[in-house]
């Protein structure tokens, strides 16, 4: 006797002729494909789309940069003549620079009566402060007025991901026009490094930080102390790392035979259950009918 393979059909055909279409059929079978257009359709959408999964770990991620961050400031003083406005860069590396004019600009405001600053410097990766300042004027004005308005300050690459909401620009916005034109501000920065990979595994590095601030009118032995803008910050040994993901290909597959599968069974048993309490009812209604 010849050796039949098809022995091995573990998914044996039945004959049309034993097979009966119902209306209930009908309708679960639509029912079941439209579920499992949509359901295939989520999956889909997910698949395509990146995710962004986020990390904290300790390092020095940006191991390349020399040990600088880059700085960009934009400063309004609308009641400070721009020939007063310079800013002052000092750290524990005994940096202590006055009048740091390298890659900045003012912008004269109000018929001249204001100044805009806006810089881009470099610091480095220990803590220290800079500030805005009229220290490095060639007189001293009698009474400078430090009300102002920042319009921005961030450190590190610029990150325009739309799935992250960080503290790049925690101070964007911050309008002191109605304080004490006399005081000092202080502001106290703790800078977070931030990594982000995307898809193809390029990583650029930017800095988030917090803020607290506070203001005063300083005096010493001699009288008041000249006022100024101080952004006193220092580095978090966390860093941040987001990186972007997608889904993997077999990830995908499996859920769509994961749905396939458990749709038709699901529908399967349901349309069978409905199929013999019919079949049972019919019966039921012939014996009271007799």
């Amino acid at each position: 006797m010849p050796f039949d393979f098809r022995r091995f059909d573990i998914y044996r055909k039945v004959p049309k002729d034993l097979t009966q279409p119902t209306y209930t059929g009908a309708i679960i079978s639509v029912c079941c494909c439209l579920f499992i257009l949509f359901l295939f359709l989520s999956e889909l959408t997910g698949f395509i789309a990146t995710e962004i999964v986020n990390e904290l770990y300790v390092d020095d991620p940006d191991k390349e940069s020399g040990g600088k961050i880059e700085v960009n400031l934009n400063i309004s003083l609308p009641n400070l003549h721009c020939e007063l406005v310079g800013l002052d860069i000092q750290d524990e590396m005994g940096r202590h620079e006055v009048g740091h004019i390298d890659n900045s600009m003012k912008v004269p405001l109000n018929n001249g009566d204001g100044c805009r600053f806006e810089g881009h410097f470099s610091i480095n990766k220990v803590p220290g402060n800079f500030h805005v300042s009229t220290h490095s004027a060639t007189a001293q004005p009698q009474n400078p007025d430090m009300t102002h308005i920042i319009h921005k300050l961030s450190f590190g690459d610029k990150l325009q991901v739309q799935n992250i909401h960080g503290a790049f620009n925690a101070l964007g916005g911050a309008d002191k026009l109605s304080s004490n034109p006399l005081a000092s501000h202080d502001y106290i920065l703790k800078i977070v490094p931030t990594v982000y990979e995307d898809i193809s595994g390029k990583q650029r590095y930017s800095y988030q930080y917090t803020v607290a601030n506070k203001e005063y009118v300083a005096y010493s032995h001699t009288g008041r102390i000249i006022p100024a803008i101080w952004f006193r910050y220092d580095l978090s040994p966390i860093t941040v790392k987001y990186t972007e993901r997608r889904q993997p290909l077999y990830r995908f597959i499996t859920s769509i035979c994961a749905i396939i599968g458990g749709t038709f069974t699901v529908a399967g048993i349901l349309d069978s259950c409905i199929f013999t309490a019919s079949e049972a009812w019919k019966k039921i209604q012939l014996g009271k009918m007799q």
